[in-house]
């Protein structure tokens, strides 16, 4: 048995990210998200058994779950599926009656939660690098005032005083509709907006203050009542390492480079032999 204080900060950030769930949520799931995916079902086992995921994988409502992987995520949703949505329909017709929940990873933002998951570079023909594209976030977020927002890397490149492109909507004074993002969980900290400007509320275990305002590229507001984060528990680390994830899928968000890859070669290989 896991003991509470033997944990990885992937598991740190999954477990946080558990701790925001409420019974009766509904939860859209991305594509490629692993940290969330794990989060998400950690916290419906521990926290709010009734909640729902809507998939982006296999488009569909799903109640129930299934241990975590790469090459057979689509058997995951699709098999499990209460519902099956087209594209379309789904977004524009019957998810917004859920008005489901979701974790968005910003590759750039600013302290007003404005996000940018285009390109780095001011020159959107010729960029420094292209990112993966915004997906659904330009059309939700001017609406929205339910996103979450996750960081594996905390650094100044992703907090930027100033973004290249802007393609997720944050606390812009005087907007018509909907809110910023409501909470950030990164490798460093636990952050919400409580002003409208991004406010650190939680260090992580064996964070300093100083790390946090040097790897953040723009002013930071501090809580007074700023907290400790609680670390896992001995049963968070079982349910994610022997049902939910146990071939590690999560780590792959922390990594890059050719660690990434190894794990990545590791957990095909493995998975090829259950």
């Amino acid at each position: 048995m896991p003991t509470g204080s033997d944990y990885t900060i992937d598991e740190l950030i999954s477990v946080c990210i558990s701790r925001q769930l409420r019974a009766g949520d509904v939860w859209a799931q991305g594509i490629n998200t692993p940290l969330v995916a794990a989060g998400l079902i950690l916290g419906k086992i521990r926290y709010a058994p009734s909640a729902r995921f809507t998939s982006a994988i296999g488009q569909a409502l799903v109640q129930d779950w299934g241990p975590l992987g790469i090459a057979r995520a689509e058997e995951l949703w699709v098999g499990k599926g209460l519902i099956h949505l087209g594209f379309a329909a789904g977004a524009a017709e019957i998810l917004p009656k859920f008005s489901p929940k979701e974790f968005f990873r910003p590759a750039q933002l600013d302290r007003l939660g404005n996000s940018n998951n285009i390109a780095f570079g001011r020159d959107y023909r010729r960029p420094r690098m292209r990112l993966p594209g915004s997906g659904g976030i330009p059309d939700v977020t001017p609406c929205y005032d339910h996103s979450y927002l996750y960081v594996p890397r905390h650094s100044r490149l992703t907090f930027s005083r100033k973004l290249d492109f802007v393609s997720g909507l944050g606390h812009v004074p005087g907007r018509a509709r909907g809110a910023g993002p409501r909470y950030l969980i990164s490798d460093l900290g636990q952050f919400d907006w409580q002003n409208g400007s991004m406010r650190l509320t939680h260090l992580h275990p064996d964070v300093d203050i100083k790390t946090v305002l040097r790897k953040t590229g723009f002013e930071l507001e501090i809580a007074e009542d700023l907290r400790a984060t609680a670390p896992p528990d001995a049963e968070d680390l079982r349910l994610l390492r022997e049902e939910i994830d146990p071939l590690g899928t999560r780590k792959l968000e922390t990594l890059g480079g050719a660690a990434r890859k190894s794990l990545l070669r590791d957990i095909l290989a493995r998975e090829r032999r259950i």
